[in-house]
């Protein structure tokens, strides 16, 4: 097969490149608009009066809590009414969202503004990316395409934000993202062909693996506890790295742009491993790669607890592959259990459930470090990947995705484990 053909294989089967595109850059507006203040929470601190970052970062809890908490709803109207119009509305939406929370003026408005962000935020994980391996024959690489511009997204954040604050203030940061948020609705509604019938109403976009409804809940129970480990690591590591990047580089760097670029760097080579864990997870059997994804993180978490400058810097990035390579297995599992006249409703579930608990990862951050440090909190989520390698050990064995074997057969040896 020629590159050209292998590209265009690689695309969802009924998608432009351009929609496709702006799926993936969602995914990528998605996890920077959540993370710019956690990058520039040093900054808007003392301006707005507050003598520790810690003490203003419990304002942006409410972000990640309806993060959550709206994904369920968010999931139900991208099945009921439909993905397009769902997809418009979070472009624009987090634009808005953004070029308020630039307005405003203490503590409390910020919460607000944050939190505004936070709800348009939960539409794209139960609606995008359903819709963008809705008819992908290959799910797994999608989705580690689609996990890593997420992952480019949080880059971005760190960089964008480090260098907007230093040349023209905390509020370009969220103005400029904000605007090309609103273009990209733009455009999008322009590309994408409108849906004839929404989701739910449609036929075909059958699971991989079929199951009994006794099965889906269980598997359902054991993604959605394994999703809401993954997601305290993800949160506590990606709204406290910067932070932790700059206690660690204190008295050997210190300008904020700098900082920005060595996590933006961090951020961007551990974005990779999600094309590469994509591609795995198309070839290979589910539950032996996560639990090793999840094993490996235990060790390095303790590394990074005891180390300081450049050797923290090795540390966190080996971290952040295995966290960042953890996250296309949640998603691919819906792939792989679940209709897709359902897709949206159970990740709107999934994620509510996780987010909203790990939600509270963003409210306990500055007090923990504030009263115990950083390093007890890298050991706290040390533990956290140890649970987490457990829960997974509960799913139930299957083959692997190539396995030429009849369905009923796979049910079966499902079944049996």
């Amino acid at each position: 097969m020629t590159q050209t053909g292998s590209a265009t294989a690689s695309l969802p089967k009924g998608w432009s490149r351009t929609v496709s595109l702006l799926l993936n850059i969602g995914h990528g507006i998605d996890h920077m608009f959540l993370l710019i203040f956690a990058t520039a929470v040093g900054t808007i601190a003392v301006e707005f009066g507050y003598s520790n970052w810690g003490d203003l970062m419990p304002y942006s809890v409410g972000a990640f809590a309806l993060f959550g908490l709206g994904a369920l709803p968010a999931g139900r109207l991208g099945d009921l009414w439909g993905r397009r119009i769902m997809m418009i509305i979070f472009f624009i939406g987090m634009g808005i969202a953004a070029l308020l929370t630039a307005l405003t003026q203490n503590a409390w408005q910020l919460a607000a503004g944050l939190t505004l962000i936070g709800v348009f935020a939960a539409i794209y994980h139960p609606v995008g990316i359903p819709m963008l391996v809705q008819n992908a024959p290959n799910p797994g690489t999608v989705i580690g395409v689609n996990g890593l511009a997420g992952n480019l997204g949080i880059a971005v954040a760190a960089l964008v934000t480090g260098f907007l604050v230093k040349w023209i203030g905390w509020r370009a940061a969220f103005v400029v993202p904000g605007m090309l948020a609103i273009g990209c609705g733009i455009v999008f509604a322009i590309a994408c062909p409108k849906e004839t019938e929404a989701p739910s109403k449609r036929k075909g976009g059958k699971a991989q693996v079929p199951m009994t409804p006794a099965m889906l809940a269980r598997a359902f129970t054991v993604m959605t506890a394994a999703a809401v480990a993954s997601s305290l690591l993800f949160n506590f590591t990606t709204n406290g790295n910067s932070q932790l990047l700059s206690e660690a580089f204190r008295g050997v760097i210190e300008d904020p742009a700098v900082l920005g670029a060595l996590l933006a760097a961090i951020y961007t080579i551990a974005s990779f491993a999600q094309i590469v864990v994509g591609r795995l997870i198309d070839r290979m059997p589910f539950k032996p790669l996560q639990l090793w994804m999840s094993v490996i993180q235990v060790p390095l978490l303790i590394l990074a607890a005891h180390t300081q400058d450049w050797w923290l810097f090795a540390a966190l990035l080996a971290v952040m592959i295995f966290i960042f390579g953890s996250i296309p297995f949640t998603d691919a599992m819906i792939v792989r259990y679940v209709d897709d006249r359902l897709r949206s409703r159970v990740a709107g579930m999934r994620l509510t459930v996780a987010f909203g608990i790990s939600s509270l990862a963003v409210w306990l951050l500055g007090p923990l470090v504030k009263g115990m440090g950083f390093a007890v909190l890298l050991w706290i989520l040390a533990g956290v990947a140890a649970v987490k390698a457990v829960i997974v050990l509960l799913l139930p064995d299957e083959p692997a995705p190539e396995d030429a074997r009849a369905p009923h057969a796979r049910q079966r040896e499902f079944s049996r484990s």
